[in-house]
C-alpha cells in the first residue's frame, strides 16, 4: 500500500504524465504475451511466434502466417481492463498527455483514450498491398483461402502491424520521442523492455519521476524512482483521479 500511496502522490503532483506500455497491459484482458513463460510458445505451431511474425516469414509462408495471425492475434471480443480504463480517466482529467503502446489490440482507444501512439501498429487496420483499400478485423477473420485478398483488385491484404524486420513508422516514433522528452513523469508498465527500437525510446526521458510497474524486473528498475512489481490493472485500479 505504501508504494500505491507513493504513486498516488506522483499522479496528484504532476500534470504532464506519459504512459509507455507493453503486453502486460493487455494480459488482464485475456490477450496472451508470447514472450512470457506461459505465453504462446510450445503450442500447435512448427515455428516460434517471433519467426512467424517476421516479414520474411510473411512473404514466404502467408498461409501459415495467417493461420497463426487469425488464431492468436485477432481477438475481437477482448475488452479493456482496469489499466486501460484508468489511463483514459487520467487523460480526461488532464493528467495524462499520451499513451505510447507496443500493443496492437486497440484496447486503449476502446477504453476511451484519445492520444494513443501505436508503435507496432494495430490489428484493427488492414490494407491491400496493391491498391491500399482498407479492411477491418472482421474481414480478416472471415476471409477464406490461404490468405485475405482485396475485393477490389485481388491483391493481398496485410495487417497494419509492424512485423519483425520491419521499421517503425517515423511519425509515430518522432511524436513518441516528443512526448517522452517533454514529460514530467514517465510510467513504464507491462513491458520487459526487450523489444528494440521501441524500448530505446525511454532514453529520451529527462523528467522528474520514472515509475516502473511490471510483474518481473526490468533493465530500468535501478534508474526508477518507484518500482511496483504487480499486474498493471491491479495497481492502477487503486489510483484515484482527482
Amino acid at each position: 500500500m505504501e508504494k500505491i500511496a507513493e504513486l498516488q502522490n506522483i499522479i496528484d503532483t504532476y500534470d504532464n504524465i506519459v504512459f509507455f506500455g507493453g503486453a502486460g497491459v493487455s494480459t488482464e484482458s485475456g490477450i496472451p504475451d508470447f514472450r512470457s513463460v506461459d505465453g504462446l510458445y510450445n503450442q500447435k505451431y512448427d515455428y516460434p511466434p517471433e519467426t512467424i511474425l517476421s516479414h520474411t516469414f510473411y512473404m514466404r509462408n502467408r498461409k501459415e502466417f495467417y493461420r497463426f495471425y487469425k488464431d492468436k492475434m485477432l481477438l475481437e471480443d477482448a475488452t479493456p481492463n482496469a489499466a486501460h480504463l484508468k489511463l483514459a480517466e487520467l487523460e480526461e482529467a488532464g493528467k495524462l498527455k499520451a499513451v505510447i503502446t507496443q500493443n496492437i489490440d486497440g484496447l486503449h482507444q476502446k477504453a476511451g483514450s484519445k492520444e494513443v501512439l501505436e508503435l507496432h501498429g494495430s490489428t484493427l487496420r488492414n490494407y491491400c498491398e496493391d491498391c491500399h483499400e482498407f479492411y477491418d478485423m472482421k474481414y480478416m477473420l472471415n476471409s477464406k483461402g490461404d490468405y485475405p485478398v482485396c475485393e477490389k483488385c485481388g491483391g493481398p491484404v496485410k495487417p497494419d502491424v509492424v512485423l519483425y524486420e520491419e521499421g517503425l513508422d517515423n511519425y509515430t516514433v518522432s511524436k513518441s520521442i516528443q512526448y517522452i522528452s517533454e514529460a514530467q513523469v514517465l510510467i513504464i508498465a507491462g513491458t520487459s523492455l526487450a523489444v528494440y527500437p521501441a524500448a530505446g525510446l525511454i532514453d529520451y526521458f529527462k523528467g522528474e519521476k520514472l515509475v516502473v510497474i511490471n510483474k518481473a524486473s526490468t533493465p530500468r528498475d535501478n534508474f526508477a524512482d518507484l518500482v511496483i512489481n504487480a499486474p498493471v490493472g491491479e495497481v492502477l485500479s487503486q489510483i484515484k483521479v482527482k
